[in-house]
């Protein structure tokens, strides 16, 4: 348990450094956060070879899924584990989880950040 928790957060803290980093240098002065974008798009690709790797080889509970899966795609993207998640749904032919999931992941997640906001305001 500890040590899978200090691969979990060894891999994040590399993958919110990176995500930083990345960020940084592309979503300067642009209208389109490109860096996001890249991002998440590259997050949900590398954790989809991570899981695809692991559950083709039956080692979901290896180092590697720890230090690289949770943690430096939960650090580099969320994105990426939301994105596996849809997938999982989509392949167990679940379509009204993955409508609910999805839409309402998006839906509510810009409210929040709309509530937040609006809380903000009211705190001196």
């Amino acid at each position: 348990m500890i040590k899978n928790l200090i691969l979990v957060f060894i891999g994040g803290g590399l993958g919110s450094s990176l995500r930083y980093l990345i960020g940084r240098y592309l979503n300067a002065e642009s209208l389109i956060p490109y860096g996001t974008f890249l991002v998440n798009v590259l997050g949900s690709l590398l954790i989809g070879i991570i899981l695809g790797w692991s559950l083709k080889n039956d080692s979901l509970n290896s180092p590697l899924n720890f230090i690289l899966g949770i943690g430096f795609c939960g650090g580099f993207t969320t994105f990426s584990s939301f994105s596996f998640e849809n997938y999982s749904l989509l392949k167990t032919g679940d379509y009204w989880a993955f409508s609910l999931y999805f839409f309402g992941s998006l839906f509510l997640g810009i409210m929040a950040v709309l509530t937040g906001i609006l809380i903000s305001k009211l705190i001196p």
